[in-house]
């Protein structure tokens, strides 16, 4: 059974080629760019039913009937909304550090940074680096904001659809679906980092609701980027729930 990872807003499919990597010895991974992101296309709908259909339809063009799939944030939401959808493709559903409610925090000014980069004034990602510090204070964030630069014809350009994705934040950090409308009955894993507050002990009814046949897994010391801060945790917890029979 092949297993698809989705990765989270301002991400691609690269920040997740270590766990892809390893997941690999065993099962068939494909890891994705989701869309407005990565080398994906960039779409005037960037809310969470179309990005689901968007995985539905590489799936098909694929020949994959059903997968696994595991999303962290942005990405598991998209997962969760078509595991809701579209149950008869997931087999089982793995969700990293998200939960199936409103969030009432904003991306508008990592948004609003990015964007306010001259980019025809960078010579070096070291420019653009130093540029955005003035919005953008934490180095690490800073190097993952940067990873969606690229270089293009006329000098560096942002790989991601920034305009897009303002646009429709409200929704990204929303969730697509009430509570009570619909439910998963298949195997959910929620993994969460212990650091983290995206998955928070309020939240259980929403995940009841929703995912009936679901458990949770808490990586300690990990913060929301739990494949980045225990890859291994992660590995080890993942594998055991995609191995049950």
């Amino acid at each position: 059974m092949p297993l698809l990872i989705l990765h989270g807003l301002f991400g691609a499919h690269r920040n997740w080629a270590g766990v892809a990597r390893a997941l690999s010895q065993s099962r068939r991974i494909l890891a994705l760019d989701l869309p407005n992101h990565g080398g994906s296309p960039w779409t005037d709908d960037c809310g969470y039913p179309a990005m689901s259909d968007a995985v539905a339809g590489f799936m098909a063009a694929q020949g994959i009937a059903a997968a696994d799939i595991m999303g962290h944030s942005m990405g598991g939401k998209t997962a969760m909304t078509m595991a809701l959808m579209r149950p008869e493709l997931v087999r089982r559903l793995i969700v990293v550090d998200i939960a199936p409610v409103p969030y009432d925090h904003s991306s508008t000014a990592e948004i609003d940074a990015m964007l306010a980069v001259p980019l025809a004034e960078v010579g070096s990602r070291g420019d653009a680096d130093a540029l955005l510090a003035a919005a953008i204070i934490e180095p690490g964030l800073r190097a993952f904001l940067l990873t969606n630069l690229g270089r293009g014809a006329d000098g560096f350009e942002w790989r991601i659809n920034l305009a897009g994705l303002k646009a429709q934040l409200a929704d990204l950090h929303g969730f697509p679906i009430a509570p009570g409308a619909c439910a998963y009955d298949g195997p959910t894993l929620f993994i969460a980092g212990a650091l983290s507050k995206y998955i928070r002990p309020e939240h259980g009814p929403a995940l009841d609701r929703f995912f009936p046949a679901h458990s949770t897994q808490v990586i300690d010391g990990a913060g929301h980027w739990v494949h980045a801060d225990d890859p291994a945790a992660l590995l080890q917890v993942a594998e055991r729930f995609l191995d049950r029979p």
